[in-house]
Parts: C-alpha cells; sequence; structure tokens
C-alpha cells in the first residue's frame, strides 16, 4: 500500500484541500505539521496556531503528527522511517518558502519520492496573472479587472477527501513546539475567536447572512458588524480563498457583495507584489524613499504601541489590537498614517509591531499595506495624502461609539468633543472628569505642524 506524506503549513483545514486530497487519493496518509522555530512567529500568531493544531488534531482523529525542527531534516527523515512514496503540499509564494520547497523537492525526487505541490492559497496564482508582456502588474484595478477577472474563474471548492491513515508515527507533544511560550494576554484574548476549521465556517456564515448586507459602505464604520473577521482563518488556512469566493457569488448579485469579492482581490493583489517582490517586508518598492529622514523615536513609538498617542482614534485601534488581535481596516490606516506621516517613524516598525499582535499577519498583506500607506508601495496612497484622524474619526465614529468602547477615560466627553479632547472647553473637560495630561495624555504630535513637516521631508527626496 502506497504510503503519502502531507506536509500541512498554512492549510489547516480538510475541506478544499488540494494537496490533502491528493495524498488520500495515492494512499494511507500520515499528516504532518512541521514547526521550524528558527523562523520567526509572532505571538499572537504563535497563540492562534497552538489551538489551530489543537482543532486540526481532533479532525484528523487525533493521528496529526507534530514535528519540531528544520523540514529539510525532518521530512526526508519521516519518509525514510514510514517507506512514504509520496509527500504532498500547499505551495508557498515567499521566497524563503520558496527555497526551503524547491530544496526539498529536490532531495525528494532524488531518492526515488513522488512530490505533489497544489494551490490552496490564492484564487489566482501570481505566476498566472500577468500583463500582456508577460511583466506583472503594479495597479490593483487592472490586475483584477483585466488579470484576475478575465482569466479562468475559480476553481469549485473539493469535499473534504476520505482519509485511511497510515501507521501511527511518533512525533511530539503539541507543548514542546513552544508556541505559547512567554504569552500571557492570550487567553483573554482569545474569547471573542474560534481558532480552526469549524470556527471558520462559522464565522464566515455569520458574516453572509448578518454582515455582506451594507459591506461597503457600513465596513469603512469602526462599531459596526459589517466585516467578515475572516482574515485569522484565511491565514491560516483554515478556510480557503474559493470557499468564500464561491459561498459569496452564491448570495445575491449586488454591490455589497462584488466589493467584497474585489477586497479578496486585494488579498490576491498583495501576494502577486510579494512573489514578484521578495524583499517587500524589508525594502521599499519605491526606491526614492531609501533616503526618506526618518525618525528615530522610540518613546513616541512605545507611546503608539500601546495606545497613549493622545489621539483618541489611533488610541482605540491600538488598544482594539492589544485586547482582541485584530483592528479594523479603516482604523489600521488611521495609525498607520500617524505613525509614518505625523511621527515619521520608519514603517517597518509598524510591520514589526502588526506582524506581532495581530492574528492575521499575513506576509502578503502586512506588507503590501505598510508600504501602501506609507507611499513607497504598489498602488501606494501617494505619499501626501496623510490621513487626518480627527476628520476620520468624526467621519467614520461621528457618535464615538468605537473611541468609547476602547479609550473608557473619554467616555463622558460630547460627541463633538471626544474625537479632539485637546480641543474642548475646560469645562466640558472637567464635566467629563478628562484632565489631559493626567487622566489622558497630551497629544503627540501637532496634527497641523506634523503634517507640514513630513510633506517638507517628502519634497526634498
Amino acid at each position: 500500500m502506497t504510503i503519502a506524506i502531507h506536509w500541512f503549513r498554512r492549510d489547516l483545514r480538510l475541506y478544499d484541500n488540494p494537496a490533502l486530497t491528493r495524498a488520500a487519493r495515492a494512499g494511507k496518509v500520515i499528516p504532518v505539521y512541521i514547526h521550524d522555530d528558527k523562523v520567526p512567529l509572532g505571538g499572537a500568531s504563535a497563540a492562534w496556531l497552538h489551538r489551530s493544531l489543537t482543532a486540526l488534531n481532533t479532525a484528523l482523529d487525533g493521528r496529526l503528527v507534530l514535528m519540531l525542527g528544520d523540514p529539510l531534516t525532518c521530512l526526508p527523515d519521516l519518509a525514510h522511517q514510514t517507506g512514504a512514496s509520496v509527500v504532498t503540499w500547499t505551495r508557498r509564494y515567499d521566497a524563503a518558502g520558496i527555497t526551503v520547497d524547491t530544496a526539498l523537492k529536490s532531495t525528494l525526487k532524488a531518492e526515488g519520492l513522488e512530490v505533489h505541490s497544489e494551490n490552496g492559497t490564492l484564487l489566482w496564482e501570481p505566476m498566472d496573472v500577468k500583463k500582456a508582456d508577460g511583466t506583472p502588474y503594479k495597479v490593483f484595478t487592472p490586475f483584477f479587472r483585466k488579470g484576475c477577472m478575465a482569466a479562468p474563474p475559480p476553481r469549485t471548492p473539493l469535499p473534504a477527501p476520505e482519509i485511511s491513515f497510515a501507521d501511527t508515527v511518533d512525533g511530539c507533544a503539541l507543548d514542546e513546539l513552544g508556541l505559547r511560550d512567554g504569552i500571557g494576554w492570550d487567553t483573554d484574548v482569545m474569547s471573542d475567536w474560534t481558532p480552526g476549521e469549524a470556527g471558520a465556517g462559522a464565522r464566515l456564515e455569520a458574516f453572509l447572512s448578518d454582515g455582506l448586507d451594507g459591506y461597503k459602505e457600513g465596513r469603512n464604520i469602526p462599531a459596526q458588524e459589517n466585516v467578515s473577521r475572516l482574515s485569522p482563518h484565511l491565514h491560516f488556512g483554515e478556510v480557503s480563498p474559493n470557499t468564500v469566493w464561491h459561498a459569496a457569488r452564491a448570495r445575491d448579485a449586488s454591490g455589497d457583495r462584488d466589493h467584497f469579492l474585489s477586497e479578496l482581490g486585494w488579498r490576491e493583489f498583495s501576494y502577486s507584489i510579494l512573489f514578484h517582490n521578495p524583499d517587500i517586508a524589508t525594502h521599499n518598492l519605491n526606491r526614492k524613499f531609501d533616503s526618506f529622514p526618518w525618525r528615530d523615536a522610540p518613546e513616541e513609538l512605545r507611546r503608539w504601541q500601546t495606545g497613549q498617542t493622545g489621539i483618541p482614534i489611533v488610541d482605540a485601534g491600538m488598544r482594539e489590537l492589544w485586547q482582541t488581535g485584530y483592528m479594523h481596516n479603516r482604523v489600521r490606516m488611521i495609525v498607520a498614517s500617524f505613525l509614518i506621516k505625523n511621527l515619521m517613524i520608519h514603517w517597518r516598525h509598524g510591520l514589526a509591531w502588526f506582524d506581532d499582535t495581530l492574528f492575521d499577519a499575513d506576509p502578503a498583506n502586512n506588507a503590501a499595506s505598510w508600504q501602501w500607506v506609507a507611499g513607497s508601495g504598489a498602488d501606494a496612497a501617494p505619499y501626501f495624502r496623510i490621513f487626518n484622524p480627527v476628520t476620520q474619526s468624526e467621519k467614520f465614529d461621528p457618535q464615538g461609539s468605537y473611541i468609547r468602547r476602547y479609550v473608557p477615560e473619554l467616555a463622558a466627553l460630547p460627541d463633538r468633543s471626544i474625537h479632539a479632547p485637546w480641543a474642548a472647553p475646560a469645562l466640558v473637560l472637567k464635566a467629563a472628569d478628562v484632565a489631559l495630561g493626567k487622566t489622558y495624555p497630551h497629544p503627540l504630535a501637532d496634527l497641523k505642524e506634523s503634517r507640514v513637516r513630513a510633506l517638507d521631508a517628502f519634497k526634498a527626496l
């Protein structure tokens, strides 16, 4: 009987998993997850992964083999130990992952094994979506409309395969992977989340039933429930983008549905950028930003990280992140703009903080989004587009509901004052028991002056 190893990575599901399905069709399956502790993993991602692996092991009837070490060693050793002749995995699109997979494929094939990699991460692969001249798209709209929507449609999701397991293989215990070492906040933070394939399915159904109607406009209102909150589940592959795409397409045609599908398109665009620009997390795509005069301001960075900037909408977003492992997308743009442009702190510091604290710290989306706000990325917002956090707050959180939820020390302020408490009359502050500099900080930066400073620095490039 043929023995096939399926190497789980960011495809922690059974339903619509092409590589797992191929392994199941080949013979008896050994499902394995290999944790390489030499590869950096943020604290939030590690906490989620711990629980997601628990859920996956349950779905696999307790047959998931866990290993700790270098996959370049662990996987060939496992194949030798078990007599496996087939190995499958889901393709990756980052440079480091591609390097490892290429080396493994070469090693395993040289030893006579069949190796199959499948697309289980994207609707359209970046090597397939190119302009007529063969170069990758650099602007989202033509990428999505001409490159993606003119291509063959995303495949229909596959059913979960019938799996016949090979004999039990010894691995390590989940706690030995060290995914929760040093984490103290994750138990409370996880109270609103259900990692794993079942949780992803429930989240998708809840969004389609209760959040899709009104999505186009409601997705910009952080106090409303018109966002999918599927990003952590997509990040870990607990649900496939094909499943999400076709489930949404099955709904009545509407502007809300189509706008949601275009947001899935932005995820595809980010992966295309990552695939064609492997150093996107460390280098400006627009190289003229290499000479930008970024400020070294560790105390200001710390106050931004901890939600103590004195700018209510910014502080609300940073506290939401710390308390939930998530931040509303509109607010992500606001806090990123404040860090990069008002404080002139390098976007890499923001990227690193998000990598450590977001459950959905996706290597493509996170890097592409930070460079988009900075103005240094593909199809980026121009640098002179500086989000005014007060204007944004007044427009998208007019009653201050979001701010009051995460900045409770300002909750008693009237709506007209909660967006910029430094501008409120002294009597209004006193009535709300707000003492600037004591119960709530003074603004970390003057919004007008810091805007001018950023624009002058940009003009000097």
